[in-house]
């Protein structure tokens, strides 16, 4: 308690409250976007129930991993090196490349979420792909667990990677878990008006399905030790939401013209 007190008398600790809120908002619009692109998938009666489940599991494993803090600080130091020797220069190999658990996380989760926003651009560009077996197809589409499953293994990828931004910008706890608390609750306020809002603009689903390509190209980068400046990312993102804005609303009063 005098932990607290004294943390909500320091000006430096809301500072880095307000900074971790806004980082950890910003991690969790990947996270966001890909839960709402696959409850679309599902039948409308479905859908808020599996975004509130999603996040709701999002939420659980952040708290679950501030409560290991150490174990997951512990996730960046190299498992194994596969360092290729090459001419030495000054004693060393030109080349080394050392693999940590987080990294091995953010390569497995990247190829997932290319492989899922590939599937579903195909299926977006080709609807009658498939055709073939329509049951299996139907199943899969309305198969509440399955979508559950995969909205948990990025789940993972992403609390992780939220975690350790934490961690890297601050050394109070409850900082932390305060900061966690109050991003995953905006992104549970978000997430209907969102999933909705590209539910019902297909050519936004597109757009959303470009992120997570970038993004899953992103943490393989990340993965294999190439940092992408996540304000690059973003700043792209943004662009291309801004450029999608604009063409809407000339769709939009162009239908206006046509009536």
């Amino acid at each position: 308690m005098n932990e607290l007190l004294h943390l909500a008398a320091d000006p430096a600790a809301w500072a880095a409250l307000v900074t971790l809120i806004v980082m950890e908002v910003v991690l969790g619009i990947d996270n966001l976007v890909f839960i709402s692109i696959l409850s679309n998938k599902l039948p409308p009666e479905h859908r808020q129930r599996v975004r509130r489940i999603g996040i709701s599991l999002a939420l659980i494993m952040r708290l679950v991993l501030l409560s290991t803090i150490a174990f997951i600080v512990g996730l960046v130091h190299p498992v194994f090196d596969l360092g290729i020797a090459g001419p030495l220069s000054h004693g060393e190999p030109t080349f080394e490349t050392a693999f940590s658990w987080r990294d091995l996380i953010l390569i497995a989760g990247g190829l997932f979420l290319i492989w899922k926003a590939t599937k579903e651009i195909h299926h977006s560009v080709d609807p009658n792909a498939g055709d073939i077996a329509p049951d299996i197809k139907t199943k899969a589409i309305s198969n509440v667990g399955s979508a559950i499953f995969q909205i948990i293994l990025l789940d993972i990828v992403f609390s992780i990677d939220s975690i350790l931004t934490a961690v890297g910008m601050t050394d109070h706890l409850p900082i932390m878990i305060i900061a966690v608390i109050v991003a995953v609750g905006l992104m549970l306020v978000a997430a209907d008006p969102l999933g909705n809002f590209i539910n019902d603009n297909p050519t936004v689903v597109m757009l959303a399905l470009g992120f997570l390509l970038m993004i899953g190209a992103v943490l393989i980068a990340e993965g294999f030790g190439v940092h992408v400046p996540k304000g690059y990312i973003y700043a792209a993102m943004a662009f291309s939401a801004g450029v999608e804005g604009l063409n809407m609303l000339s769709r939009k009063k162009g239908a206006k013209k046509g009536h």
